[in-house]
């Protein structure tokens, strides 16, 4: 039996991703102070926020010595008195609005609709924003390419064998392949990019933005959960993805969690 989850909401108005909100944009919401949970330290701290609408559940990236960890909202208070020196701020928010058709795909959700959640969009619930100074270099190198279905003929038994595992543990939160490009969000100890290309079979163009200078375990459990992606799509979805030529797959826990939990209206429908 197939199943599609669909969302809706009554709420049209567009919300800012994490990368679109600017450090000196003008504040919009009531001032409040709020209690967010860490999961990566299993504790909670108090911010100070004066820029975004928060609720229970948000994900939100703060400034001070937790910058770069995603938090999630625990509570928000806006009756106070307290001396702002003494606290940090909430410097962003990710955009966990998503709207469109979802299909089951195993462990994961699968859309075919590029707006629905697309890769920018998912990014920012596990990634921080980047600094304004930040500076990224890159090889231009061609590199090699091979068929998916050989991949691990390409990197050695250890690697194969630890990318199996995070594979197994369901550590690939999401991945989207949009034309030939391809990109994928896998967790470790901290959540890396994983990027290829995929046409007539072959995967070219392999990197994480981990420290392994050749193939890494992320990049083998991305390919392990492409390739299963791909074989439910040509059992189950072929029509929906010739149409489209495109398909982004979410963790169903995260696509709850971040998604469905938060909400406080609008409806979803199972089918």
């Amino acid at each position: 039996m197939r199943m599609k989850i669909g969302f809706s909401t009554e709420e049209t108005t567009k919300k800012a991703t994490a990368a679109e909100l600017p450090a000196a944009k003008a504040a919009t919401a009531a001032p409040s102070v709020v209690r967010i949970y860490f999961p990566a330290r299993g504790f909670a701290c108090t911010y100070y926020n004066d820029k975004f609408d928060l609720r229970r559940g948000d994900i939100v990236y703060v400034d001070g010595k937790l910058e770069g960890l995603r938090g999630q909202v625990a509570e928000v208070s806006y009756n106070f008195r307290i001396r702002l020196s003494d606290y940090k701020r909430v410097i962003a928010k990710a955009d966990t609005e998503v709207k469109g058709k979802f299909y089951a795909a195993g462990s994961h959700f699968m859309t075919f609709d590029a707006g629905a959640l697309p890769y920018e969009k998912a990014a920012a619930w596990f990634l921080p924003p980047t600094a304004p100074d930040a500076e990224y270099v890159r090889g231009s190198g061609a590199g090699e390419t091979f068929l998916l279905e050989e991949f691990p003929k390409k990197m050695n038994a250890q690697t194969v064998e630890r990318g199996g595992a995070y594979y197994a543990e369901n550590r690939v939160a999401y991945l989207e392949l949009a034309g030939a490009r391809g990109r994928a969000i896998v967790e470790g100890r901290k959540p890396y990019e994983v990027e290829f290309t995929y046409q007539n079979g072959e995967i070219g163009g392999l990197l994480c933005t981990c420290y392994e200078v050749s193939a890494c375990k992320h990049e083998a459990a991305a390919l392990l959960q492409l390739r299963e992606l791909l074989q439910i799509i040509e059992k189950q979805y072929a029509a929906q993805f010739e149409q489209s030529g495109y398909f982004a797959a979410v963790r169903k826990s995260t696509l709850f969690e971040y998604a469905v939990d938060t909400r406080e209206d609008g409806s979803i429908t199972l089918g």
